[in-house]
């Protein structure tokens, strides 16, 4: 590999040709501030916040964008002169110049990248560039997002990051002073094609987006004495919440979470994991019968509402190769309200079920009216990991203190297969699990299928079970579901099963996860990290096989029947339905 010498900061380093000044500086442990710049998605250097002082070819200094700029050989950079401190505290004064400064009340306080660089270098709103300030009305018109562009900074990196989904419902409109992020034609974001996912809201450094909140309906629902509060959590969950306070990415604190949870005071504390368990037998079964009966293939999980929404917007026409399945957040509501309900002899009018999700596009899912019982909503309400972080501590419950505890047993136990949900590859990786025992008649010891591990946005494998071959691939991201369905509408595609995730990486990096700044996200793998957490539980699991799951026994003996029969179908199934790109 070519290297390149240069000195940053007096200190001499030796980089990868074709190097940044900014991944040239971590090598000497220097971080350049920045805010427009994502690494892979958004490298425009555009905010002007990285500048730094460059000396090269015997040209006097001058200054550049660091996020951007190659290195060369015998460069010599400084990254924190007074002329480069200088300029960056002149772009933060004109920034805030134009920003609505009611950080108090801001979801993004304190966890906000402007928030912070203005105050490293002391800038306070002195008013020195006063002048024409824009106002915009708040968008709040979809369920899932609110967009307040009195906030933003005309970063870019939610336009990038919808571009990245290959979605692009967003971008800049007007010029100079009323550059601003919009719709096409200024239509309001429950007009346009958006797929719910939330990525843009991940990828925003200040509080200009952020999931609609709905804690206060879950506030009311635990004051209520008439009403039955049930709470159920996903797998990628537990992976993310303990870094709203403090603790190292990738650490599981499902007992914690647990019993915060319990302590908010909900009447049970129910497990999504074992609602994933009842997905992947009912998913299993459909897949056979897809096979052995000549229906459509391939067959593709219908887990992630991003996705759904996705393809009922974008592939119509293809919607009846989307598995009929319920989402587990679904099956498990559907379950509350009518098993869990009758064991206990609770009317399902007086019951509020709750979710705790990684990903925003759940609160669209929730208000789907194909996902009802009886005329009542399977989930009522559903907040995000990031609202569920926000009661916590305004319950004042010291999470890092609590002690470890166990979900409620009615539908609270799981299998191994059930937490790697949260990853990518992890629904397809339990659907083998199963299908290898029920293809050979026999208990397999071998429960790891590598090949379709992994953060790659588009994998492939080929297995070999009881002399069937069956072909399966994985996406993440609408980039990649795109790619599948292209392959599908070419009739070109190999595969039987295929597992698609809305979000890169899964829904471990789901648009409601909690938010880390730029200088976490250029450096570190959240996609791995996080999913690390859900791999390490699932290897030290008794059970690691969702049809070995005794709650799924037992519910299909005592309640539903048959797997794939009439009762399960109407609880468990659901359909979908193509929808208008813009209203």
């Amino acid at each position: 590999m070519d290297m390149i010498n240069l000195k940053i900061n007096g200190a001499a380093v030796s980089v990868p040709k074709g190097s940044t000044v900014l991944e040239a500086a971590r090598y000497a442990g220097v971080e350049i501030p920045t805010l427009c710049f994502l690494k892979e998605i958004n490298e425009i250097g555009a905010c002007r916040i990285c500048m730094v002082e460059v000396s090269e070819g015997g040209r006097p200094a001058r200054l550049v964008t660091a996020c951007v700029y190659p290195v060369s050989e015998g460069m010599e950079v400084i990254t924190n002169s007074p002329k480069v401190q200088n300029s960056r505290r002149i772009t933060l004064e004109m920034i805030l110049s134009t920003h609505d400064k009611k950080c108090l009340s801001c979801v993004r306080s304190t966890n906000c990248e402007l928030q912070k660089l203005c105050r490293d270098y002391g800038i306070e709103d002195s008013g020195k560039y006063d002048g024409f300030k824009p106002e915009y009305k708040v968008d709040d018109s979809a369920a899932h997002l609110v967009r307040d562009n009195n906030k933003c900074i005309l970063c870019r990196r939610c336009v990038a990051a919808c571009k990245q989904q290959v979605v692009s419902v967003i971008g800049a409109n007007d010029r100079g002073i009323d550059t601003h992020i919009a719709c096409a034609f200024e239509l309001p974001l429950d007009s346009v094609p958006c797929v719910s996912c939330g990525q843009c809201i991940t990828a925003c450094p200040t509080g200009a987006l952020q999931e609609k909140d709905d804690t206060q309906k879950v506030w009311d629902a635990l004051a209520d004495p008439t009403k039955h509060v049930v709470v159920q959590t996903a797998p990628a969950v537990r992976a993310a919440l303990g870094e709203s306070f403090g603790m190292p990415i990738g650490t599981n604190v499902e007992g914690k979470m647990v019993a915060a949870l319990r302590r908010l005071g909900f009447d049970k504390v129910f497990d999504t994991d074992c609602a994933a368990d009842f997905t992947i037998v009912e998913e299993a079964n459909e897949l056979v019968e897809r096979i052995k009966n000549g229906g459509k293939l391939p067959m593709i999980t219908s887990c992630s509402p991003g996705w759904v929404k996705y393809a009922e917007l974008y592939y119509p026409e293809y919607l009846e190769h989307l598995s009929s399945c319920k989402s587990p957040q679904e099956m498990m509501g559907g379950l509350i309200k009518t098993y869990y309900a009758e064991k206990n002899g609770i009317d399902p009018k007086d019951i509020v079920s709750v979710s705790v999700m990684p990903c925003t596009a759940k609160k669209f899912e929730v208000a789907r009216e194909e996902l009802t019982e009886n005329g009542l909503a399977d989930v009522d309400i559903s907040i995000t990991t990031r609202e569920l972080a926000r009661m916590i501590e305004r319950a004042g419950i010291k999470f890092t203190y609590l002690e470890d505890e166990c979900f409620d047993d009615l539908l609270g136990a799981s299998t191994g297969a059930a937490v790697i949900f949260g990853a990518t590859g992890g629904v397809m990786e339990a659907a083998l699990r199963t299908a290898n025992d029920w293809l050979t008649g026999t208990s397999n010891e071998a429960v790891d299928f590598h090949e379709v591990r992994g953060t790659k946005g588009l994998k492939e494998a080929t297995y070999t079970i009881n002399g069937m071959e069956l072909k399966v691939a994985v996406a993440s991201g609408i980039e990649n579901a795109r790619a599948v369905m292209e392959q599908i509408k070419a009739g070109t595609a190999p595969w039987a099963f295929v597992e698609i995730m809305c979000c890169p990486g899964g829904c471990v990096t789901g648009g409601g996860q909690p938010i880390q700044p730029a200088s976490i996200l250029n450096v570190y793998d959240l996609k791995a990290m996080r999913a690390k957490a859900l791999y390490d539980q699932d290897a030290k699991m008794p059970l690691r096989k969702s049809h070995d799951n005794p709650v799924v026994k037992e519910v299909y003996k005592d309640y539903l029947g048959e797997i794939g029969g009439h009762k399960a179908h109407e609880i468990l199934h659901t359909h979908y339905v193509a929808r208008k790109k813009f209203k």
